[in-house]
C-alpha cells in the first residue's frame, strides 16, 4: 500500500475503502480525482467493473429481475469484504476482475 498524500487529505487506506462505498459511482470518482496512487486507483477501477456489471445485471429483462434479489445480497457481502480489505490496506484481486482493472488502468495511464 502506498503511504502519503492524497487529494482529499484522508489516509490512503480509508479513501481505497471509499471507492467501494458508492459502487461504480464512487469509483469513478476517485479514479477521476486520484491521479498519482495506483493503489486507489485499482481498488477504484475493481469498484467500478464489479460493481458496474452488478448493476447492468439488475436490468436485465426477466432473469435480472428474478435473480436480482440474490446477486443483490451477494454484492452485499462481496461490497462489505473489499472495503474491509481495501481499508486493510490489501490489495486484493477478485479472480478475472483484479486482472482486467489493472489492465484496464495500464491503458488509461498511458
Amino acid at each position: 500500500m502506498a503511504e502519503g498524500k492524497t487529494i482529499t487529505g484522508l489516509p490512503v487506506n480509508t479513501e481505497a475503502a471509499l471507492a467501494y462505498v458508492f459502487w461504480w459511482l464512487s469509483g469513478i470518482l476517485l479514479l477521476l480525482l486520484e491521479k498519482d496512487d495506483k493503489y486507489i486507483r485499482f481498488h477504484a477501477m475493481q469498484s467500478i467493473i464489479v460493481f458496474g456489471v452488478v448493476t447492468i445485471f439488475s436490468f436485465i429483462p426477466i432473469i435480472g429481475w428474478i435473480l436480482s434479489p440474490l446477486v443483490m445480497i451477494g454484492a452485499f457481502i462481496l461490497w462489505l469484504f473489499l472495503i474491509m480489505k481495501a481499508y486493510k490496506g490489501e490489495k486484493y484481486m477478485l479472480p478475472v476482475v483484479g486482472e482486467f482493472a489493472e489492465k484496464q488502468l495500464e491503458k488509461i495511464t498511458k
